[in-house]
């Protein structure tokens, strides 16, 4: 159908021309819409429910938000937020659109058919998500808790809109945490003996229930290749340093032998080097010749729970599109 419309005159070259004034316009700086607006830094995520999102990289030439534009007024679809971004270097096009699926002539199961003329037409490649399937989480922790409380306590608050249907630990530190708010702990013992035994029971569960995304609140042990392989950029892990420097064991007291100034904290998608995955979400915090390691240690922490927070909100929410081990993140 998509491809058959194309060319025809509109009976109503007005709204045609509007609609593409405002994916335009919302592909600038000041795009506003309640709907996506962020008050102290939580999305309303009450109105994102019959929405729908879609992610493009294509190689950047002309013609691209016009057919997109054109695409969507020809299905009687509403346009809610829109950005862009073009990477000179690697000549890349990069974009988000998301719209109300309400009065839209188009769904979930008929997309792709409509779609692919036009993205064969640009070379895109594309995902289209749904504001109504919610993702599910799992959390792996081992003894540090921080992180973890935070993500609860965002989930319980309706800041971070999706489900979390078990907690997965090497230790029985956070049992009670998770008990608390209802929420199956699953203990798995790991070490060198049983790490493949121990993976493939984390696999059968999150197999089980369903999982979409894998968040290590300071799970302190490093994945095998063939668990991210089995999960490719559906793991978004917290390292306590801001990457590149400080990567692996021990960061803040490598960073008290070497002086810094300032101390950090990076989120990034876990690849099968390790601290080396595309980048999310970082944070700093300035520290001075007074501080311990021990100050570190707790400066440190709040900044690991914020960074980690903002990265599986964007994930949740479609907003990251990943290139060349880089992430964009968009408004």
């Amino acid at each position: 159908m998509g491809s058959n419309n194309h060319g025809k005159r509109y009976h109503n070259p007005a709204r045609l021309a509007l609609i593409q004034r405002r994916l335009f316009v919302c592909a600038g700086l000041s795009c506003y819409n309640p709907v996506f607006s962020k008050k102290d830094g939580i999305a309303d995520l009450t109105m994102m429910k019959n929405t729908a999102t879609l992610l493009v990289t294509c190689p950047d030439q002309k013609g691209i938000v016009a057919g997109i534009a054109d695409f969507l007024y020809r299905h009687n679809a509403n346009i809610l937020h829109a950005d862009q971004h073009q990477d000179a270097e690697n000549g890349l096009f990069l974009m988000r659109v998301e719209w109300d699926l309400s009065d839209s002539a188009i769904n979930a199961d008929n997309f792709a058919e409509h779609f692919t003329p036009i993205a064969e037409r640009f070379s895109m490649t594309w995902q289209l998500k749904l504001g109504q399937k919610s993702t599910r989480m799992a959390i792996m922790v081992s003894q540090y808790d921080h992180c973890l409380v935070d993500l609860l306590h965002r989930h319980q608050s309706g800041e971070l809109a999706c489900e979390i249907p078990l907690i997965v630990s090497n230790h029985r530190h956070t049992e009670r945490l998770a008990a608390y708010h209802g929420i199956p702990f699953h203990y798995i013992e790991v070490n060198r003996d049983n790490k493949a035994e121990a993976e493939a029971q984390q696999f059968a569960l999150f197999d089980q229930y369903g999982i979409d995304l894998i968040v290590l609140a300071r799970y302190m042990q490093i994945l095998s290749p063939a668990f991210v392989q089995r999960y490719p950029q559906r793991i978004i892990n917290i390292h306590h340093s801001f990457l590149p420097a400080f990567i692996g064991a021990r960061p803040y007291h490598r960073a008290f032998e070497r002086g810094v100034k300032l101390i950090g904290a990076t989120s990034h998608y876990v690849t099968e080097v390790l601290d080396e995955g595309p980048i999310i979400e970082q944070d700093i915090a300035r520290i001075s010749h007074r501080d311990q390691v021990e100050d570190l240690i707790q400066k440190g922490r709040d900044l690991e729970r914020v960074v980690l927070s903002r990265a599986v909100r964007w994930h949740i929410e479609n907003r990251i599109l990943l290139y060349a081990n880089k992430t964009v993140i968009f408004d």
